[in-house]
């Protein structure tokens, strides 16, 4: 079964940390860029990270920089979305989505060049 799970969200303050977990199974997945979605209510499906398969230099949306952290564990195919700092606006639910093989961009930031996607999880951000 193919499928990409996500966990980890939930219910926090402002300036509260969560920590996000990405797991595959049934797909190739070390060699892919994985990347981080987040849509809120009547909104846009909206980048907010995206990792190599390295796991080096990983990409963020200006909105998160400097507050979330990208990082993979290839053996366990799994890859993690550290959110420091958090603030309101970045309630939303979050999916993690594997890259298409090829792209024109390698970090790419539209969703219909990602051709797996997880369920997505919960992050709310009380004020």
């Amino acid at each position: 079964q193919v499928q990409l799970v996500e966990s980890g969200g939930g219910l926090v303050q402002a300036g509260g940390s969560l920590s996000l977990s990405c797991a595959a199974s049934g797909l190739a997945f070390n060699s892919y860029v994985i990347g981080w979605f987040r849509q809120a209510p009547g909104k846009e499906r909206d980048i907010v990270a995206a990792i190599g398969w390295s796991g080096s230099s990983p990409y963020y949306a200006d909105s998160v920089k400097g507050r979330f952290t990208s990082s993979r564990d290839n053996a366990k195919n799994t890859v993690y979305l550290q959110m420091n700092s958090l603030k309101p606006e970045d309630t939303a639910v979050y999916y993690c989505a594997r890259r298409k093989l090829y792209t024109s961009t390698y970090y790419s930031r539209t969703p219909s060049d990602y051709d797996y996607w997880g369920q997505g999880t919960q992050v709310t951000v009380s004020s």
